[in-house]
């Protein structure tokens, strides 16, 4: 459906499965690829100098027909024809060097001001739930696991010399079974809006993806968009359940996001922005 821009898979016609991806691996911001680094297998590490600037990227050659560029945590990649001459994608590369040292010093002024949240397992300590904060609390009058949203507070009922480990696996439990519940409904609400049925849906704990769906009908959403507002949430719901209409992200795609949840490009902005690193660490 990245928490930097939302990067969007874009299988062909013929794929199984389309995803919604965390901006983690987006493609428009990422570092400056050290030229040292060792390029993946199949590909070449080279280095064009545009005027006295050296942009480092990877070079990979396939079938595709145009030339594509992605930036990602490597840094610039290319992939080009095999029957194109290096001039030629070089000229490309320089051609589009105004958008790439945008984004590249876009990344690098957001993680020399990033600072990252460290998240303290402990009797009150807040987490984001629904877009709001909520306070932890080990104990419990009620002696059972309570959350109260009148105060925004969640009551563990754990010891107080209960262990870190102990406090982050009640949470993360309690997130997913509250992840289950909602996911579940919204599914129901918006698979109404669109007159279609998903097949069944999981949890997924995947570290580059917001939801998944295949083309049987199954639907995977990430636990951890329970840290967002329930905007956000309806938007990476509405989005897979799209890809029962159309597998792909073509203009037919966005349309049939756009017929149940009017309000997406918003959405999708905001997403795009929350990098995974603000989220707490589990």
């Amino acid at each position: 459906m990245k928490l930097p821009r939302l990067r969007r898979a874009r299988p062909d016609a013929s794929s199984a499965e389309a995803q919604l991806e965390l901006p983690l691996l987006d493609p428009e911001v990422a570092p400056t690829p050290s030229p040292t680094a060792p390029a993946p297998p199949g590909t070449q590490q080279r280095t064009l100098l545009l005027g006295e600037r050296p942009l480092p990227y990877i070079l990979k050659r396939s079938s595709r027909r145009t030339i594509g560029f992605t930036i990602d945590d490597r840094g610039l990649s290319v992939t080009a024809p095999r029957w194109v001459r290096m001039h030629d994608i070089e000229s490309a590369i320089a051609e589009k060097q105004k958008w790439i040292f945008s984004k590249l010093a876009e990344w690098q002024q957001r993680e020399a001001t990033r600072v990252l949240p460290v998240m303290q397992w402990c009797d009150g300590a807040t987490m984001p739930f629904l877009g709001r904060h909520i306070t932890l609390r080990l104990d419990s009058p009620a002696g059972i696991l309570l959350f109260d949203a009148d105060s925004n507070m969640l009551q563990l009922a754990l010891p107080a010399q209960a262990t870190t480990q102990q406090i982050r696996d009640r949470v993360q439990g309690w997130l997913q079974h509250q992840a289950k519940r909602l996911f579940a409904e919204r599914l129901d609400f918006y698979g109404e809006r669109l007159g279609i049925r998903h097949q069944s849906f999981a949890l997924s704990s995947a570290a580059t993806r917001w939801g998944s769906c295949t083309s049987d009908g199954v639907i995977r959403l990430n636990w951890r968009l329970m840290h967002f507002p329930l905007t956000l949430i309806d938007y990476v719901v509405a989005h897979e359940l799209a890809h029962l209409r159309e597998m792909n992200h073509g203009p037919q795609f966005w349309e049939t996001v756009e017929s149940i949840f009017p309000e997406f490009r918003d959405a999708r902005e905001r997403l795009k922005n929350h990098p995974p690193t603000l989220l707490p660490t589990f």
